[in-house]
């Protein structure tokens, strides 16, 4: 059962336990208890149609997982120079200074990496919901 059914067996359970246990002080008239069932639909209904759009917005996220630490292009650059170093090997290094492009849920990177036993390697890497998601060393070109 999803938390929005959930959510909406509790209200009309409480709304139905509400007005069998009230007194006539507290009792509420039919078209009272229709507004407050429809009023709790309706809610339902917006916390999903929300949740999907969220789920659109960040197809990447997993819910509660929240997201990595890198917040800014230069982060992003900076955390993509590290992963292609590693890949590349002990003794490489970067060459210049790497470009990173904005995309809708963080950046591609691209930069040239020099292994030490190798010419210059271009590197492209994608930073996702701030965390690094993938590098490519590209050999062969």
């Amino acid at each position: 059962m999803t938390l929005a059914a959930r959510r909406t067996v509790f209200t009309m359970t409480a709304l139905a336990l509400g007005l069998t246990a009230g007194t006539a002080a507290l009792a509420q008239s039919h078209g009272d208890l229709h507004r407050a069932v429809g009023a709790a639909i309706l809610s339902d209904i917006a916390s999903d149609r929300q949740a999907e759009r969220d789920a659109k917005r960040q197809p990447y996220v997993s819910p509660g997982s929240g997201y990595g630490s890198i917040a800014t292009a230069h982060g992003a650059r900076d955390a993509c120079a590290q992963k292609a170093l590693a890949q590349a090997g002990a003794g490489a290094k970067i060459i210049g200074t790497p470009s990173a492009n904005s995309m809708a849920t963080g950046w591609e990177v691209e930069g040239m990496v020099a292994p030490a036993t190798d010419s210059s390697v271009p590197f492209v890497c994608s930073v996702r919901n701030g965390s690094v998601t993938g590098i490519l060393l590209r050999r062969d070109e």
